[in-house]
C-alpha cells in the first residue's frame, strides 16, 4: 500500500495538467500513487494522463463525467485510491518541491491523525505577491496532535480540500465524501473537521495554488451560488446532530455566514434571484443561530443583523452606494473621435441584429482563411444570415463579387460591429470593440502553435515587446465565446496561452476542408492560375516571420537552390503575410505567390513543402505530401521566440540545416522516400486530428445555427480520409 494517494481532477485544465503531474513525479519522496481524473478516455486531459501512465506505473488515470462536477471527480479518485493518506490537488496547481517528504516526516511525528492541515500559497496569475492565507490560522493551533476542540477556529470550511491530507481509512469509515457539486470544499471540509477525532498541522507550504486569470469558477454569475446555502446547511445540520459545543459552533457559524453574506452582497454573482437567496439565507441564519451568539462588529455585523431580521430592502440599500460608485468608475474602451464614439454608443443601444454576421481575417487583409471558409459554408447552410467582411482600404479590390464589406474605421464598420449578433475573426477585433450581452464571438485562430503565443510570450523579451500590452491582449481574449482548434495539441496550448472562460471547439480548421474535398481538376486549375509549367514539380517554399529580423530576408538563395536540384522543379515562394505587400521576388524558376489571396490554393498546387518553423506545415500535412524542414537557425529561433515542442525531435519529414543538405535531399530522392513518409505519418497522427473536410459545417451548425453538440457531425478518422490528389505522385504515408 503506497503512503499517499494523490487525486488530481483535470476538467478544463488540459493545457496545465502536465505541470501538476510533473510536480508530483519530481518529488524526492516516491511512495505514492498518482490518480488523474479525466472526463472520458477521449477528453483532452486523457491524452496527457495516458502519456504519463505509459512512462510511470504509479500513474493510474480514472474517468468521471463532467456532469458529476468537481465533487464527482474527487469521489471517483477517492474510490480508486489505495494509499494510507489522500491528497487532493487541482489540475492546475503544483506540489512544492519536497512536499511529500515533509508530509511524511510530520505524520511520523504526530502519529495516526485523521486530518493533517497544511499551509498553501496563492500565486497570482500575472502580477502581485504570493499569499499564504492559512498561515495565520494554523499558527494559533497547538503543537503536535490535538482534538479539534482545542482549535475551535479550525472549522475546515475556510480551507480548500487541497490544504490538508486525510487518512483514507478515516474518510471511508466515517463516510466523508464530497457533497453536491459547487462549493463542495465547504461541505467536505466542514464534515471532515466535525467527524475527526485527532488532527494536526504542518506549518509549511505544500501546495502552490495558481490563481486563474479568469478567476475561480465559483465566482462567475449564476444560479449555482444557491448551492453555497446547501453546503452551509449540510454542515450546520451535522453540527446540530453532534450537539457541537458552543466554543466550536460559534466560529463555524460565523465563517459560514461570512461566505454567504459576501455572495449576497456581490453585485454580479446573482444576476437573478438575489431576493430569494437572501430570504433563504435569512431563514437558515435564524434556524441555526447558536444560543448566545454575538455578531462581529462593523459593517459585517450590520449585515448579520439585517440578515437575521430578513430586511432585504435595507440590506440592498446598504450596498447600493458602493455599486453605483463602481459602475461610475468603470471605463469602457471606445473608438477615437467624439462623433464616432457617440454614434457607436447609440448603435450599441439598438437591438442586436440576430441575422448579421461580421467576419474579419488577418486584421482586415481580405477574404481569407477560416472566416472565408465559414462564410462560404454559411451561405449554403444558413442563407438567411447576412454577412459583412471587415477589410482595410487596400484590400477592397480583392474582395470576391457578391461579398458585402465595410472598410475598417468607417462609419459602416462601427455600425455593423455594434449591431452584429455574430463576430468571427482569425485574429482579434480592435480594443475599442465592446462585447455586447447576447453577441457571440468566435475566434477561429489561423494556425497550429509551434511558437509560443499569447501569455506564454511574456518570457521572451523580443516577442513580448512586439506584442504590446499583455493586459490589453487578454482583455480582447475575454470577448471570445468560442475558440477553434484543429488538434489536441492546439487545445492544450491555447488554454495556456489565452486563459479565459470561452468554450473550445475541437472541430478542425474550416480553411483546411479543401484539402479533403478538392479534385484533380481543382489542383490543375490552381497550378495553371499560378503559372506552374506543365510537367514540373512545384516546391512551395514558405518561411516564417522572425521577430528578431527586420523585413523579409530568406535564409536560402533560391536561384542557387534551383540550379542545384535540377530543372524538373520550380519553386513557389510564399513569404509570411507580414510581407505580402513587398516587391516581387520571382524570376526564372521562382514564382512569387506571396500576394495570392489563398494559401490553401498555393498548398494544393505544390507537390512538396519546404518550410522552417511556419505553421503552414500543420495545414499542408493534411494533404499527405512530402514536407522538408529547412532549419538553418533553429537554435536562435527557439531561444528568442520560444516553442512548445522540439520540432527537430518530431519533424514532418526530412530536416536540412544547410543549403547543401537541402539540395541533396531533393537530388537523392530523400524528400519523398519511406523514411520521410514514416515521419510524416507520425506527424499527421498528432496534428491532423480534426481536419476531415467538414470543419466549416460543424462550426456553422453549432455557432451560427445553435444546434446542440450531440447533433454535430463527428470527425472522420484520419485513416478514412482521402486527401486531394497531387499533380505529381508523392509517396503516401
Amino acid at each position: 500500500m503506497p503512503r499517499f494517494s494523490i487525486v488530481v481532477p483535470s476538467h478544463g485544465v488540459a493545457g496545465r495538467l502536465s505541470q501538476a503531474l510533473d510536480s508530483v513525479l519530481a518529488q524526492s519522496f516516491g511512495d505514492f500513487e498518482l490518480i488523474p481524473v479525466c472526463d472520458a478516455p477521449d477528453a483532452p486531459a486523457a491524452d496527457v494522463a495516458a502519456g504519463y501512465a505509459e512512462r510511470d506505473s504509479r500513474v493510474t488515470p480514472v474517468h468521471s463525467p463532467p456532469s458529476a462536477g468537481l465533487a464527482g471527480a474527487r469521489n471517483t479518485g477517492l474510490r480508486a485510491a489505495v494509499g494510507g493518506h489522500v491528497l487532493f490537488l487541482d489540475g492546475d496547481d503544483v506540489l512544492v518541491p519536497g512536499a511529500l517528504a515533509a508530509l511524511d516526516d510530520r505524520l511520523r511525528a504526530v502519529g495516526d491523525v485523521d486530518v493533517l492541515y497544511t499551509e498553501h500559497e496563492r500565486t497570482p496569475w500575472w502580477e502581485g505577491e504570493p499569499a499564504n492565507p492559512a498561515a495565520a490560522l494554523l499558527a494559533r493551533t497547538p503543537d503536535g496532535a490535538f482534538s479539534p476542540g482545542r482549535a475551535p477556529r479550525l472549522t475546515g470550511v475556510v480551507l480548500p480540500a487541497w490544504s490538508a491530507v486525510y487518512r483514507r481509512a478515516f474518510l471511508v469509515e466515517r463516510d466523508v465524501t464530497f457533497p453536491g457539486n459547487h462549493f463542495t470544499d465547504v461541505g467536505f471540509g466542514g464534515l471532515a473537521a466535525l467527524r475527526a477525532e485527532r488532527v494536526a498541522v504542518l506549518r509549511a507550504v505544500v501546495v502552490r495554488h495558481l490563481l486563474r486569470r479568469q478567476g475561480n469558477r465559483l465566482g462567475l454569475p449564476g444560479a449555482h451560488h444557491t448551492e453555497l446555502l446547501d453546503q452551509a446547511e449540510l454542515v450546520l445540520r451535522q453540527a446540530a446532530r453532534q450537539d457541537l459545543a458552543a466554543e466550536r459552533l460559534h466560529p463555524l457559524f460565523e465563517q459560514l455566514f461570512a461566505a454567504v453574506l459576501k455572495t449576497a452582497a456581490h453585485p454580479r454573482r446573482l444576476p437573478a434571484g438575489r431576493r430569494a437567496f437572501f430570504r433563504r439565507a435569512s431563514a437558515l441564519y435564524r434556524r441555526h443561530r447558536p444560543a448566545g451568539y454575538r455578531p462581529p462588529g462593523g459593517s459585517l455585523g450590520v449585515q448579520h443583523r439585517l440578515l437575521a431580521s430578513g430586511s432585504y430592502a435595507a440590506f440592498r440599500a446598504l450596498r447600493a452606494a458602493n455599486r453605483r460608485a463602481a459602475r461610475a468608475a468603470a471605463l469602457l474602451p471606445r473608438p477615437r473621435g467624439l462623433r464616432t464614439r457617440l454614434r457607436y454608443a447609440v448603435w450599441r443601444r439598438l437591438p442586436l441584429d440576430e441575422n448579421l454576421v461580421v467576419y474579419c481575417a488577418y486584421w482586415g487583409r481580405g477574404y481569407a482563411c477560416n472566416p472565408a471558409a465559414i462564410h462560404a459554408k454559411a451561405r449554403e447552410l444558413a442563407p438567411h444570415l447576412r454577412a459583412v467582411f471587415l477589410v482595410e482600404p487596400d484590400a477592397v479590390g480583392g474582395m470576391p463579387p457578391g461579398v458585402e464589406y465595410a472598410v475598417i474605421g468607417s462609419r459602416r464598420y462601427w455600425e455593423v460591429l455594434a449591431r452584429a449578433k455574430y463576430l468571427v475573426n482569425n485574429a482579434n477585433f480592435a480594443d475599442a470593440v465592446v462585447k455586447r450581452p447576447g453577441s457571440v464571438h468566435l475566434q477561429t485562430q489561423h494556425g497550429t502553435p509551434l511558437k509560443k503565443m499569447g501569455a506564454d510570450q511574456a518570457a521572451y523579451p523580443v516577442v513580448a515587446a512586439a506584442t504590446g500590452s499583455m493586459a490589453k491582449l487578454l482583455a480582447r481574449v475575454d470577448r471570445w465565446d468560442y475558440n477553434l482548434t484543429s488538434n489536441r495539441h492546439s487545445t492544450q496550448m491555447w488554454e495556456r496561452a489565452f486563459p479565459s472562460t470561452h468554450e473550445t471547439l475541437e472541430y478542425g480548421y474550416p480553411r483546411n476542408d479543401v484539402y479533403c474535398t478538392a479534385s484533380a481538376g481543382d489542383v490543375a486549375r490552381v497550378r495553371a492560375q499560378l503559372g506552374v509549367p506543365e510537367g514540373k514539380k512545384a516546391l512551395l517554399y514558405a518561411p516564417t516571420h522572425r521577430d528578431y529580423a527586420t523585413g523579409f530576408a530568406s535564409g536560402l538563395d533560391l536561384a542557387e537552390f534551383c540550379e542545384a536540384i535540377g530543372d524538373e522543379y520550380v519553386v513557389l515562394l510564399r513569404a509570411h503575410y507580414f510581407y505580402d505587400g513587398g516587391p516581387g521576388r520571382g524570376g526564372g524558376r521562382i514564382i512569387d505567390v506571396t500576394g495570392h489571396r489563398s494559401s490553401e490554393d498555393v498548398c494544393l498546387a505544390a507537390d512538396a513543402l519546404i518550410t522552417d518553423y511556419s505553421s503552414i506545415m500543420f495545414d499542408y500535412a493534411n494533404l499527405d505530401r512530402p514536407i522538408v524542414v529547412y532549419a538553418d537557425d533553429w537554435d536562435v529561433y527557439r531561444e528568442t521566440r520560444g516553442v512548445y515542442f522540439d520540432l527537430m525531435e518530431c519533424p514532418p519529414g526530412r530536416v536540412a540545416r544547410t543549403p547543401g543538405e537541402l539540395a541533396a535531399v531533393f537530388r537523392d530522392g530523400g524528400w519523398a522516400d519511406e523514411s520521410a513518409a514514416a515521419l510524416r505519418a507520425a506527424f499527421r497522427e498528432r496534428f491532423c486530428q480534426f481536419d476531415d473536410g467538414r470543419a466549416a459545417e460543424r462550426v456553422v451548425r453549432r455557432v451560427l445555427l445553435g444546434e446542440p453538440p450531440a447533433s454535430i457531425p463527428p470527425v472522420t478518422p484520419l485513416a478514412e480520409r482521402i486527401p486531394a490528389p497531387a499533380a505529381a505522385t508523392p509517396v503516401r504515408s
